[in-house]
């Protein structure tokens, strides 16, 4: 069975989340996005816990869904073009802070687990360790090697993912408080992670260069605080439906057909910079200023473009080999949208086109990825057929992120957006005067 899922995601009680962040939100826009296995994220908070235990029931094994009458009632506002199935997957994403070497270590991971017996092991041991009760996310002042630990002894099927590795601040290989390799973080325990998230500032190409990491199956998944962002990275996979053909995939290759990305330069690090200076550098003009903002003369947010560069032992980006799987660079559909229309992707009309393509060609990946360019045109525009078209080969006008900024990714220039919203105008005075007659 062909499948997406979407692996880190967040309840309402994780901080800086979405108040809709509940089960039902996350079900009604997994199928919308077209996401068939969503992460339940936040495990260890004890009211998500209870809240989990209370409205999933078994399903494929190692995977829950929604109680029937809570699932109708999701399927009552959707279209039939997204009743698709959509199961939930018990992982939560830890923080641990603690000082290794010379620094002090910033890392978050993704833990996933197939059962509720084994997630409440864990969060009995976390419990013990530091507050698990005031985010969804917690933060512990525990090493990375032990964490691993606590996850492995809980049951051989349960396992531990390196989140977004490359983000400066918090990650296994970010500039700030990271390590310089996977082995160097979990040490002795190091053989028994066999996949890595890469994260919205880089893409499988990127990860390519560094060969410590060609053992590893590359992940990427929305990172979602909002039940409307799931899906902006997702998984591809070509198994039976369940945790362990899901793990199975992860560890082999098998089954795992590679990943839907961010184009990188839209992520929130792909560049250095100093944000409050409006400073955004390449790594090279970084370099030339000696990590510093050429504004302020304070250290500058090295980027994900940057740590890659410094950790790659391969100077070109390789061509696939066969331990890399295939990946797709796209565009979230509702900014496709904002562009074309040329107002926001929060908007009325956006909402209403979206609303509107969804209804008559199914989810927004599917949209996308798969459906005919004709087919788009048809339910839409030309304009929009067009961007999707441009999205499929990559031909976009990148404006990347950094220091915490979002990056732009642009499918037209503003001189073709003018020319053909001059154009539409002329057509409808056209239009005007000959119902004049």
């Amino acid at each position: 069975m062909k499948f997406y899922a979407d692996l880190h995601v967040h309840s309402k009680y994780s901080r800086a989340t979405s108040k809709n962040c509940d089960l039902e939100n996350l079900s009604y826009w997994a199928r919308k996005k077209g996401i068939t296995v969503i992460g339940t994220g936040d495990f260890t908070h004890p009211a998500w816990f209870a809240e989990l235990q209370e409205k999933l029931i078994p399903a494929e094994p190692g995977l829950f869904r929604l109680k029937p009458e809570i699932e109708s009632q999701v399927f009552q506002k959707l279209a039939s073009s997204c009743h698709d199935i959509t199961r939930f997957m018990l992982c939560v994403e830890v923080s641990t802070i603690y000082r290794k070497g010379d620094k002090t270590r910033k890392i978050h991971h993704l833990i996933y687990v197939p059962t509720f017996e084994q997630a409440a092991k864990i969060n009995h041991r976390l419990e013990k360790i530091g507050n698990i009760c005031s985010d969804g996310r917690p933060i512990l002042g525990l090493d990375s090697r032990d964490l691993l630990e606590i996850v492995l002894s809980a049951g051989e099927d349960c396992y531990l993912v390196p989140a977004h590795i490359w983000t400066p601040w918090f990650a296994v290989l970010g500039s700030k408080s990271g390590f310089d390799s996977i082995a160097e973080c979990y040490r002795d325990l190091a053989d028994h992670v066999f996949a890595v998230e890469t994260g919205l500032s880089s893409d499988p190409e990127m990860n390519w260069r560094i060969s410590s990491l060609d053992r590893y199956r590359l992940m990427s998944n929305s990172d979602a605080h909002s039940p409307a962002k799931l899906g902006r990275e997702a998984n591809a996979f070509d198994t039976d439906l369940s945790y362990f053909s899901i793990k199975q995939a992860l560890q082999t290759g098998q089954g795992f057909q590679g990943t839907v990305e961010f184009f990188p330069e839209e992520g929130k690090y792909h560049l250095d910079g100093h944000r409050k200076c409006k400073v955004r550098l390449t790594p090279e003009e970084s370099q030339r200023y000696h990590g510093l903002c050429p504004h302020c003369q304070k250290p500058l947010t090295l980027g994900v473009m940057y740590r890659v560069n410094e950790l790659s032992d391969r100077k070109q980006i390789l061509h696939q080999t066969p331990n890399h799987a295939d990946f797709q660079s796209l565009i979230p559909l509702p900014e496709v949208m904002s562009e074309v229309l040329s107002v926001g992707p929060a908007s009325k009309r956006v909402q209403q086109n979206y609303e509107n393509i969804i209804q008559k060609l199914g989810s927004e990946l599917s949209i996308l990825t798969q459906q005919p360019i004709e087919d788009i045109q048809r339910v839409s525009s030309s304009l929009l057929g067009e961007a999707v078209a441009r999205m499929r080969r990559g031909q976009v006008i990148r404006e990347a992120g950094f220091d915490g900024e979002y990056g732009r990714i642009k499918l037209f220039s503003q001189q073709e957006l003018s020319q053909t919203s001059s154009n539409l105008k002329q057509k409808k005075d056209k239009d005007d005067q000959m119902n004049l007659f």
